[in-house]
């Protein structure tokens, strides 16, 4: 790989946390430079990390991401300095929306005006892990007289996840960078100027531009286009991704799958996705095919691939984690 940075996805499919030093450690021999977690129905974002921290120690840590909306301002400081303590220089703190089915459906929250509570996170989360004490009152919550008392050595760099052009120039401007997800390597080529561009913008350095890309190392192109059209419902179905592939341009492809699953028919829905957008959002082939495709992503402006290995056809993962590697 022709990046920097090659990260996977953690943790690890059928492995108990307490059961993932040696997958750790394997990560680090293998030539992985990162571990990013994720939260939704799985771990936390945060666990997996502190002890990849501990066990091993050579890979950089990032979150893509935690929800603005599911913890408390306080509590989210406490967290991430917590993390940023534990791995000095080594972590990287995604924040984002998240969707209106984790934090509404899932965990009972209002998911009001998500563009300005991100944003009021990333500002608190600026000021608090400095230090100083925070009496502010933001548009989406108010902070009176929080004092972070576990200051980190380093701060670590704030990512914002981002789909649309608000959000990605957001990322760019508030952040230091974007975590993009559900695209294709083309769709970046859309995507990282807005990113870049804000943070020029706004006198910043370079931003960092970590991309979750999912893939399945499986010649068996038949099996892992079905199963693959599972998740894509599952996701591209919520407003939020939904509204960002029709700004792609998917609307004509996609609509179908939309309409039926609006209707109620998920087997139509699930027949109405082209093989070609499977082909286009989820990489597949040999692993060599696949290392190709993810270089795509690289030179369209990913600075980070995060691969996230999706167990379709019959795969082991942890093979698959090996025939990915970068060396």
């Amino acid at each position: 790989m022709t990046t920097a940075r090659y990260g996977m996805s953690v943790p690890f499919a059928g492995l108990q946390l307490s059961e993932h030093r040696d997958a750790f450690r394997e990560l680090v021999d293998l030539g992985y430079t990162d571990a990013w977690s994720s939260e939704a129905d799985g771990a936390d974002g945060f666990t997996p990390l502190a002890l990849a921290a501990a066990w091993a120690p050579e890979l950089r840590l990032g979150i893509a991401i935690i929800p603005a909306f599911t913890r408390g301002p306080a509590l989210l400081a406490q967290s991430v300095a917590s993390l940023a303590s534990a791995a000095p220089g080594r972590f990287v703190m995604g924040i984002g929306s998240s969707s209106n089915v984790i934090v509404e459906r899932w965990n009972g929250i209002p998911f009001d005006e998500p563009y300005k509570r991100t944003r009021d996170a990333v500002r608190f989360l600026q000021t608090a892990l400095t230090g100083e004490k925070v009496k502010e009152e933001y548009d989406t919550f108010t902070v009176n007289g929080f004092k972070l008392g576990l200051r980190p050595a380093e701060m670590p760099p704030i990512l914002v996840a981002a789909l649309r052009p608000g959000m990605l120039r957001m990322a760019g401007r508030e952040g230091d960078g974007a975590i993009i997800n559900w695209l294709s390597a083309d769709d970046v080529r859309t995507v990282a100027p807005i990113v870049t561009e804000a943070a020029a913008k706004a006198g910043k350095p370079e931003p960092e531009i970590a991309a979750r890309i999912f893939v399945c190392p499986s010649e068996d192109a038949e099996t892992v286009r079905a199963q693959a059209k599972f998740a894509i419902a599952a996701y591209l179905n919520v407003p939020v991704y939904a509204a960002f592939h029709e700004w792609l341009g998917r609307g004509e492809q996609l609509g179908g799958m939309w309409e039926q699953w609006k209707a109620g028919d998920r087997k139509a829905a699930l027949a109405a996705i082209p093989d070609s957008v499977v082909d286009e959002i989820i990489v597949h082939g040999s692993p060599g095919e696949c290392r190709e495709h993810i270089q795509r992503y690289v030179e369209a402006g990913v600075t980070t691939p995060a691969v996230s290995v999706m167990p379709f056809a019959g795969i082991d993962p942890m093979q698959a984690v090996r025939d990915l590697a970068p060396q």
